[in-house]
């Protein structure tokens, strides 16, 4: 089964065929995700909510990253894996930048890296590139900077806001990343940024425009039920599903129904 990459992904904006994406954490997800034909996987810093509970993605380690990522990768035949940095491993310098960037490739089998940010980590994308490992930009809504920005509100609803984040795309684009998710951002803002790169766009709540779309899979699924986001669509509703079962189950236990003699040896 041959191996998404980054050309691929350029090819598919040059065709307009539109990108796949999804979150995954964990083995499980991750090969059904890349058995259904998902291009791209990202294991998301997403995780610190999703999986651990955090109130936000700050929390979130390397370790914790390496850690998620390796086993996802050890499921994936196809798609193209992609290692979410997390906060402050890639903002201090370029160089610690490109010294966890490359741990994630090497050590946990990513094939490209994700950074939040604009302009201001032009300069860590550019050595990333430069070292030969693929980054994915991230702008809009980011969440790493949600103390800073108050909250988890739509992003560029303003003038400045909104030639500030087209400014910041193409910076990125031009320090070589190979795509850049567009995250909570106004649906014609999208389109600009979609229609001016030749890379692709990513959108998640960022409306129909751009070339691709990312969802976090227990949002998609219905299973994580913390909150509900706009741009959300549930194609299932796994989360009521499972307690409904689990119910059943604890009903049959309890009445003595489970483990029957055909469960029995």
């Amino acid at each position: 089964m041959p191996k998404v990459t980054t050309k691929q992904l350029w090819e598919m904006k040059r065709k307009g065929e539109r990108i796949v994406a999804l979150t995954a954490y964990e083995y499980l997800f991750a090969r059904i995700l890349d058995e259904a034909g998902v291009d791209m996987i990202l294991v998301g810093d997403s995780l610190g909510m999703v999986f651990a509970g955090y109130e936000s993605t700050v929390r979130v380690t390397m370790e914790q990253m390496l850690y998620h990522t390796r086993i996802v990768a050890s499921a994936v035949e196809r798609a193209l894996v992609v290692g979410d940095m997390p906060f402050m491993s890639f903002q201090v310098s370029p160089e610690e930048a490109l010294r966890n960037a490359g741990r994630f490739l090497q050590e946990a089998g990513a094939q490209a890296v994700k950074v939040e940010g604009g302009e201001e980590v032009a300069e860590q994308v550019k050595r990333m590139v430069e070292a030969g490992i693929p980054v994915l930009g991230h702008l809009g809504l980011t969440p790493q900077s949600v103390y800073q920005l108050g909250g988890y509100g739509v992003q560029a609803r303003e003038e400045d806001e909104a030639r500030k984040l087209l400014h910041d795309a193409e910076v990125l684009q031009e320090a070589g990343a190979f795509a850049v998710v567009l995250e909570k951002v106004p649906g014609e803002l999208a389109r600009e940024v979609t229609e001016r790169l030749h890379i692709p766009t990513i959108g998640i709540g960022a409306g129909p425009h751009c070339d691709g779309q990312i969802l976090v899979t227990q949002d998609m699924l219905g299973l994580f039920e913390r909150f509900r986001p706009k741009f959300v669509r549930r194609y299932a509703e796994l989360g009521r599903l499972a307690r409904e079962a689990v119910a059943q189950y604890s009903q049959d236990v309890r009445e003595g129904t489970f483990p029957s003699e055909k469960e029995s040896f």
